[in-house]
């Protein structure tokens, strides 16, 4: 049986739905951890978040911390979100992070694992991006990440989906905050401050610059030339 809302969206029943209660400034270090405990370290994964900007960064930060990730989101060319998507579907990227652009109409295949890196402003994006995995009667689960400032967002979602968002609770032998406070946090800041002095740069995740600056630069050259044989 589904559960389902008053306003008839359904979670499926085999989707475990948790919610991971933490500081904003430590997100980044808590994302890290959770994607490379045992269990969740070969998971399929979407990462949701609500900005282009934010998607941008994880990508680079993850990215520098060797994970296996790719983009998706509206800031990106259309060549690129199909490359993206490609890499994902062929698992040659295991984490895809994403907005809300991949929440809806897309032909994303099995999905182990969905994190809420921000939490949806709007119940039924939460619903949307949550329903990318637990598909055709497969387990899945969804972890939001939920900082004091989201307690209301998170009651309209539990309101809309008829269902209690579950505390995340630690795997065997793992203490999440334990890894983070002793293991993560600087690591993870250092690769945060490198990932930004790239952005600023008009490098890529994989640290070469875009080609639209590199055409806006050799633009530049070309022009500069010719004003020198002018004169």
């Amino acid at each position: 049986m589904l559960l389902i809302s008053r306003d008839r969206i359904a979670i499926p029943p085999t989707l475990n739905q948790k919610y991971l209660l933490l500081n904003s400034h430590t997100r980044e270090a808590y994302l890290h951890t959770l994607l490379s405990t045992p269990l969740n370290s070969a998971k399929s994964t979407i990462i949701f978040t609500n900005r282009t900007d934010t998607a941008n960064l994880l990508t680079h930060i993850l990215k520098l911390l060797e994970h296996r990730v790719t983009a998706l989101h509206s800031s990106l060319p259309q060549s690129e979100r199909i490359s993206s998507l490609g890499r994902f579907r062929a698992e040659a990227a295991r984490i895809l992070v994403a907005t809300d652009v991949a929440s809806r109409g897309l032909d994303i295949p099995a999905v182990e694992l969905v994190i809420n890196f921000d939490v949806p402003r709007d119940p039924d994006d939460y619903i949307h991006r949550v329903g990318r995995t637990a598909r055709a009667g497969k387990a899945g689960e969804a972890i939001t990440f939920v900082s004091e400032r989201d307690v209301t967002l998170v009651e309209s979602i539990e309101e809309r989906t008829g269902t209690k968002l579950e505390k995340y609770v630690d795997e065997p032998g793992v203490s999440l905050e334990g890894r983070v406070i002793r293991e993560t946090l600087q690591l993870v800041s250092e690769k945060k401050r490198t990932a930004k002095i790239d952005i600023d740069e008009g490098r890529n995740e994989n640290g070469k610059r875009k080609r639209r600056l590199q055409e806006k630069a050799a633009g530049f050259g070309k022009r500069k030339k010719a004003v020198r044989e002018e004169v």
